[in-house]
């Protein structure tokens, strides 16, 4: 079983930064695709963004490109979100999701793993 712990959500003002973390433990490393998803109330979770195991490959949704970073550090089974010029938009509980599949996916219905998630507030 793989256990995903999420760290460094906060309150920022609207153009702040803020770095998420996501630390993988349990049995081996997830070798194949991580992502983030986010939730607002009274909304549905939405993916954010997803990595494969080298790195070499990312998707990032629209609405967060040019402004979200995501990147792994494998030999710390670590995972962080860097988040510039967040927005009111962004506040949400942020998920951190770990696949089986090799090919990063949108749908969160492919995520075999989550953390309990950490929130993220933007003010205006």
């Amino acid at each position: 079983q793989v256990q995903l712990v999420e760290s460094g959500g906060g309150l920022v003002p609207a153009g702040g930064s803020l770095r998420l973390s996501c630390v993988a433990s349990g049995r081996a490393v997830l070798r194949n695709v991580m992502g983030w998803f986010r939730q607002a109330p009274g909304k549905e979770r939405e993916f954010v963004v997803g990595i494969n195991w080298s790195g070499l490959s990312t998707l990032y949704a629209d609405s967060v490109k040019g402004r979200f970073t995501i990147s792994r550090d494998n030999a710390k089974n670590t995972v962080y979100l860097q988040m510039n010029s967040l927005q009111p938009e962004d506040t949400a509980v942020y998920y951190c999701a770990g696949s089986q599949q090799r090919t990063i996916m949108k749908y969160g219905s492919m995520y075999d793993y989550w953390g309990q998630g950490t929130q993220v507030t933007v003010s205006s």
